[in-house]
């Protein structure tokens, strides 16, 4: 009797017996707090050691090369700022054949990666079939097998079937994307089953689900590998590198590599070129940012 008149007198009060003690409920409210406030202090000292770099090369390409060349103190002190870098670097003529390669190889290759990845882990992660699990392992230990060590196996494949110097020797070799794979196996495995079953109720076969059931509902992580495949060819060296030495075919990477062996010292010439290779991939996260967020969250790889 003592019990049930304690639980009406706490029911009275408008206290559950289910809620946790106001301590213990401050306690935890200020334990989120002091995390959020440490949270917001190292994400700032990461932006902050991400920009300063970037901020430096901004500078130093408004500044003349005989101001440069001077050293950390004249370019600080330049109040002068100057287009000459970008002047010479956009009148050359070649950068804009090194930003259509670029363009042609990392667009081709986010296509093709999304749409045979997508495949694989489709396969992989909705239909059942013997040594499934095996396979899946054996493609994700593909992961620790570094990529430049398959660079003169893959130089020696691309140059007995006649693709050197061509876009396809930069393209075919990244569209096996290991990454790609696991990322949409994570998030097809998240989808629900039933929307599947409804759809071979209806007469679809495994093509048709793929790709008028799964695809439409996985437009976040599509968008996300696809930009995020999209940004990893344009900043390739290794691969271009090596199976390119046309200059008109040179990537941006390849190409402001080549250039900036010549320069010597002129340091403003150099920050200039860096500073436009990566302006495009800037532009890029600026525009898609939201869509990179969505898809990472949806496919279970968030904190």
């Amino acid at each position: 009797m003592a019990t049930t008149g304690a639980a009406s007198t706490s029911r009275r009060a408008g206290i559950s017996a289910a809620a946790p003690p106001p301590r213990v409920a401050r306690v935890a409210a200020n334990g989120g707090k002091t995390f959020n406030r440490i949270a917001v202090v190292v994400l700032s000292v990461f932006a902050v050691l991400w920009l300063v770099p970037s901020l430096w090369a901004i500078k130093t390409s408004f500044t003349a090369n005989s101001v440069s060349a001077l050293g950390t103190q004249a370019i600080l002190e330049d109040i002068n700022p100057t287009l000459a870098s970008y002047s010479t670097l956009l009148g050359g003529g070649d950068l804009w054949n090194w930003y259509l390669a670029s363009f042609i190889t990392s667009t081709l290759s986010a296509v093709l990666v999304v749409l045979f990845a997508s495949m694989a882990a489709f396969a992989l992660s909705r239909m059942r079939f013997r040594g499934r699990q095996v396979v899946f392992l054996l493609v994700i230990a593909g992961i620790m097998v570094p990529a430049d060590v398959l660079i003169i196996p893959i130089f020696q494949m691309l140059n007995s079937v006649g693709l050197l110097n061509t876009y396809w020797a930069v393209i075919f070799p990244q569209v096996s994307s290991v990454i790609a794979l696991f990322v949409f196996k994570q998030f097809f495995d998240g989808l629900p089953n039933e929307l599947e079953e409804a759809a071979r109720l209806d007469g679809a076969g495994s093509w048709r689900i793929y790709w008028s059931v799964i695809m439409p509902l996985s437009r976040p992580v599509l968008a996300a590998m696809a930009i995020v495949t999209f940004v990893g060819v344009w900043n390739n060296l290794i691969l271009p590198l090596f199976v390119l030495s046309n200059p008109d075919l040179m990537t941006i990477p390849v190409g402001l590599a080549t250039v900036q062996g010549s320069y010597g010292q002129r340091f403003s010439d150099i920050q200039a070129s860096t500073v436009l290779g990566a302006l495009p991939l800037v532009i890029l996260f600026v525009i898609f940012q939201r869509r990179i967020v969505e898809g990472v969250a949806g496919t279970g790889l968030k904190g």
